[in-house]
């Protein structure tokens, strides 16, 4: 599946592992990659180490080696145009920074649990079925999401219970 997106978020991986970093390709994009359909992604959300208090730290300093991240992102040609949200932009397309270290508070997913993966010289953790229906499902009971991108993640929450299901019960059959 050719994803541009996808793409990209390869780009910036590669840097980041350059300063020992490695990313997790959260939302659409990596929902995409996961399922092999397509989910209209509108940006791309990459998850990296950070303080595990999230919001409660000041933008600047919620997300380790911050500066070095901002200097990456400016030599792929980005932007930051949002500090609060960690929002990049190079022509038209979003890329968002989240924490990593929160998703054990946030949506049950222990680290040690992601699978990590290599594509074109870049490693980077990517999230399996059922732990993208916990972090889906958490995400809709936030109202703020479940008011902008509920009729989305429902759609999600739904498809990943199916290929859930239907993964087990093959496994069962065979």
């Amino acid at each position: 599946m050719e994803n541009h997106k996808f793409n990209e978020f390869i780009k910036v991986a590669r840097k980041l592992n350059d300063i020992e970093i490695i990313p997790l390709l959260m939302g659409s994009v990596g929902l995409e990659i996961v399922t092999g359909k397509s989910w209209n992604a509108q940006d791309l959300d990459i998850h990296i180490p950070g303080d595990k208090r999230g919001w409660e730290v000041p933008p600047e300093l919620n997300i380790h080696n911050w500066n070095d991240v901002v200097s990456i992102m400016n030599s792929l040609g980005y932007r930051l145009i949002d500090l609060h949200e960690h929002e990049f932009s190079k022509e038209g397309l979003s890329v968002e920074f989240g924490i990593i270290d929160t998703l054990p508070s946030f949506a049950g997913v222990q680290l040690e649990h992601l699978e990590m993966h290599h594509h074109v010289e870049a490693e980077y953790y990517l999230l399996n079925p059922k732990q993208y229906l916990r972090v889906y499902e958490s995400s809709s009971k936030d109202s703020y999401r479940a008011y902008n991108n509920n009729h989305k993640d429902v759609a999600k929450i739904d498809y990943l219970n199916r290929m859930i299901f239907d993964n087990l019960k093959s496994n069962s059959e065979s």
